[in-house]
């Protein structure tokens, strides 16, 4: 069974991808942090440094373990990484990990999943969105559950989860209490309400990020920071957390 952090809050899961995106996380007032690599193509394991960074947080702290870019049909190869990269999430002290992995016709590889899961015993564990990949989502949702992940993100088998709302909330509704449905992808402050109102989700995730201010002309020319890049910002991380508290409060 799924223990909600208080049935009338919503709890605020940022991703994060840098030393000052987790500064800005934790103090807007994130509740949990999702620890990535290189956010604008969806997230890649962090480095060791940043692990050791983070596991001072005062909030907890999971890593995504995803070795590469592109889809999460893995080898023998990546799937070694991955399992180092659990341990280093361990050792690091972080709360949890972030795992996912396809076969190639994009249902779950429950043979590497069940791997996974039982090399990051001790540690709590999210199904990334690989989920978004499969062909059939209740499948999907009842091998989760068996699999004994804490939660589930997805955006209802869409890009975003605005566009997958409907079935976010028969995934809500399906899973009960036996796991949590986390959306993600375009939950923005624009978004976030009736997402939650819609679906009745106790957990959101967000980048919380803005187009970033800092353009390096140099940087660029050289290949250091690309044209377009983005940061998380504490105002809109505050204003998210406000925003959902106003939301939970109206739960009651």
């Amino acid at each position: 069974m799924v223990v909600k952090e208080a049935d009338l809050s919503i709890l605020l899961e940022v991703c994060v991808d840098s030393p000052e995106g987790l500064a800005a996380a934790i103090a807007g007032g994130a509740n949990r942090i999702e620890l990535c690599a290189v956010l604008d193509v969806g997230g890649l394991t962090p480095p060791a440094g940043m692990m050791a960074l983070a596991a001072g947080a005062p909030i907890p702290v999971y890593a995504i373990i995803r070795p590469r870019a592109g889809n999460f049909v893995y080898d023998a190869d990546n799937e070694a990484a991955m399992l180092a990269d659990i341990d280093a999430a361990r050792a690091m002290g972080l709360a949890g990990v972030v795992i996912g992995a396809s076969c190639p016709d994009s249902t779950l590889d429950l043979l590497m999943l069940k791997r996974l899961m039982a090399h990051a015993e001790g540690l709590k564990v999210t199904l990334h969105r690989a989920f978004d990949l499969v062909p059939d989502p209740f499948e999907a949702l009842d091998q989760a559950i068996e699999l004994g992940v804490e939660r589930v993100l997805t955006s209802g088998l869409k890009v975003t989860g605005p566009e997958g709302i409907d079935l976010i909330r028969e995934l809500v509704e399906r899973a009960g209490d036996r796991v949590s449905i986390m959306p993600g992808g375009g939950i923005n402050l624009s978004t976030v309400e009736r997402i939650v109102r819609e679906t009745g989700v106790h957990e959101v995730h967000s980048s919380c990020r803005r187009p970033a201010e800092s353009r390096d002309e140099r940087a660029i020319a050289f290949g250091f920071q690309a044209p377009v890049s983005y940061e998380t910002d504490r105002g809109i991380v505050r204003g998210m957390r406000a925003l959902l508290d106003e939301i939970g409060s109206r739960r009651g």
